[in-house]
């Protein structure tokens, strides 16, 4: 008798460990919704949308993309970390949500590292200072040194408390001895804009979200975050040589899923993000927006989450970065 219920039971646990398989056979049956919680027209915003309308291509199926925005990502986050994990709910999160504002709210709702499973990281975006297109401004030196000598009285934007575009200036202000009024708008591109109409003399800004406005020379580039000047933006330097030594900024646009989505469905999507990234089309698309294409899979993705997730902890703590 032992035996037969071995028998069983086994052959139970076989059907059970094959059912993720078979459902990646088959997925996506039906539309995919993705989850954007920023706002449109942000550089992950940008990178996700162009990537996903590929990726609905190679599976057969749209992509369905919602932008939720508010409260830095956290509203929108909580949408898919409370999906079902089926692989019909994603994320299009920058590396904030998962690393940063974890360490500004407390009492959060979801945990970046227990509540969502890494699909990919799908690009680096660079970063740059920028400034209103009349400032008098014209390196990031001209800024450090206005702010220098008029203490609490520059403002800066960021799309909200937490924000990547708020760490970034406030570890840019602790590096260089600056004491500058923050001013949190409801997303990225909000935020930009208000450089643009002189709402604020200064921001740190995802290159994706601002290309747009400096093009249209609605802003200024004073300098890129990066450790080499871009081929995008001929002629601005680095913020390193530029003004503050040492001082280098990016963020990433990512997918990601609910908790406990299936490992085949998880690799499946993947596999077609890294096809997307290949496709002459979107790489066209893509690199006039100031990124660096990765299609980093979910085991790597995962490690450097958790590495970020350390090092932003200590970094907002020893700059006392707050969500006021």
């Amino acid at each position: 008798m032992k035996s037969i219920i071995a028998s069983v039971g086994m052959a139970l646990l076989a059907c059970a460990g094959s059912v993720p398989a078979q459902a990646a056979d088959t997925y996506p049956a039906k539309p995919v919704r993705m989850v954007i919680p920023l706002a449109a027209g942000s550089a992950v915003d940008k990178a996700v949308r162009i990537v996903v309308q590929k990726m609905s291509e190679d599976l057969g199926q749209p992509f369905v993309v919602e932008n939720i925005p508010g409260s830095s990502g956290l509203i929108g986050a909580d949408k898919v970390a409370k999906a079902a994990p089926d692989g019909y709910t994603l994320g299009g999160f920058n590396d904030s949500i998962l690393t940063m504002i974890p360490h500004i709210y407390p009492n959060m709702p979801w945990h970046p590292l227990k509540d969502f499973d890494p699909v990919s990281l799908v690009a680096t975006v660079e970063w740059g200072l920028v400034a209103p297109a009349d400032s008098p401004y014209k390196t990031a030196a001209d800024f450090i040194a206005d702010a220098r000598a008029n203490p609490g009285r520059i403002n800066y934007s960021s799309g909200g408390n937490g924000s990547p575009q708020h760490i970034a200036m406030a570890l840019f202000a602790k590096k260089a001895g600056l004491d500058i009024v923050h001013v949190p708008y409801k997303g990225a591109t909000p935020g930009a804009v208000a450089v643009a109409g002189k709402e604020v003399q200064a921001g740190f800004q995802g290159l994706g979200t601002v290309a747009g406005l400096i093009q249209g020379g609605k802003v200024k580039l004073l300098a890129v975050s990066t450790k080499e000047p871009l081929a995008q933006f001929p002629g601005v330097p680095t913020v390193d040589t530029s003004g503050l030594p040492g001082f280098f900024f990016d963020s990433w646009a990512t997918i990601v899923a609910p908790h406990g989505t299936p490992r085949p469905i998880v690799d499946r999507l993947h596999q077609s993000v890294v096809k997307a990234l290949a496709a002459a089309d979107v790489k066209a698309q893509l690199a006039p927006l100031g990124m660096t294409l990765r299609g980093i899979g979910p085991d790597e993705f995962g490690a450097a989450t958790r590495g970020n997730f350390d090092l932003y902890r200590q970094l907002i703590h020893d700059g006392n970065i707050q969500s006021n």
